[in-house]
């Protein structure tokens, strides 16, 4: 008797759906006209002339800060861990930050401590470039003779390896801390002559 009913059930099974009520039938509507034409026209320069203007933000001390926590704490794994040449470009990085925030005492160290560790590597290229910014913190501190011991080192190493991209590099930072000087006994020239009695 249970296995009737089932297959009863499944034979006349009503659907779960609400119109099996209705009978009538529903009323189509025609399908509407495609459009074929906007409701306005602008034409395309104008749109393509556009007053949109890029702005560059730059990193603010918030951001700055969270950087520096991120990547000292990755440096300090990285020293205890013994991954020396990986320590190095950290510490590049740190030193990079704190010259944004305009630290520059700790910046001219975290430097220093890269350029020994990518000595240690062997890493010329990453000496390099850790001499031409150490240099440029120095001209920024005003330790010129030491920049100029800094670039001509790091020119000497980019010749050795016969790196032209890093002798231009170098060339023209060499080219700035001349001028750096020149402004720098500039001003204290001209103020030297017009004194007044």
């Amino acid at each position: 008797m249970k296995v009737f009913l089932l297959a009863l059930l499944c034979t006349i099974s009503f659907s779960a759906s609400a119109q099996w009520w209705s009978f009538k039938k529903h009323k189509r509507y025609p399908m509407l006209a495609e459009v074929k034409y906007a409701p306005f026209r602008m034409p395309a320069a104008k749109l393509m002339n556009s007053n949109v203007k890029r702005v560059t933000l730059g990193m603010t001390t918030y951001g700055l800060t969270l950087n520096e926590r991120s990547v000292m704490k990755t440096a300090q794994h990285q020293m205890r861990f013994r991954q020396y040449e990986d320590a190095s470009y950290s510490f590049n990085e740190l030193a990079k930050i704190y010259v944004q925030q305009g630290k520059l005492s700790e910046a001219k160290w975290f430097y220093l401590q890269s350029n020994n560790l990518s000595r240690q590597q062997n890493n010329d290229r990453l000496t390099i470039a850790n001499l031409i910014e150490l240099a440029n913190v120095k001209s920024t501190i005003g330790d010129f003779a030491l920049a100029q011991q800094d670039l001509d080192e790091a020119r000497d190493m980019a010749t050795a390896h016969n790196w032209q991209d890093d002798v231009l590099s170098v060339k023209k930072h060499m080219d700035g801390l001349q001028r750096s000087k020149l402004a720098y006994v500039k001003p204290e020239a001209g103020l030297a002559g017009t004194t007044t009695l």
